[in-house]
């Protein structure tokens, strides 16, 4: 599979790799073609890291209704 169409091993393995791109592209040194397959890369990329904290908010917002309970501890008026 080429890397360009990888999945990320991690969000974090994405962001690290948003980041080497954008370098890439900043410096002005790449051709046409390589910054059109980096910026593919890069939406891509984009793409899985929305995915990711979309998915993770969703987790999050239904621990919260689950275990954001108010309780009384023993001995201790609330």
């Amino acid at each position: 599979m080429p890397k360009s169409a990888a999945t990320p091993k991690s969000f974090e393995a994405a962001v690290s790799e948003l980041e080497t791109i954008v370098q890439e592209m900043e410096s002005g040194k790449l051709a046409l073609e390589d910054a059109l397959a980096r910026y593919q890369r890069g939406v891509s990329l984009l793409r899985y890291c929305q995915g990711t904290l979309a998915s993770a908010e969703q987790r999050v917002k239904v621990l919260e209704g689950e275990a954001l309970v108010d309780f009384a501890v023993e001995g201790k008026e609330t």
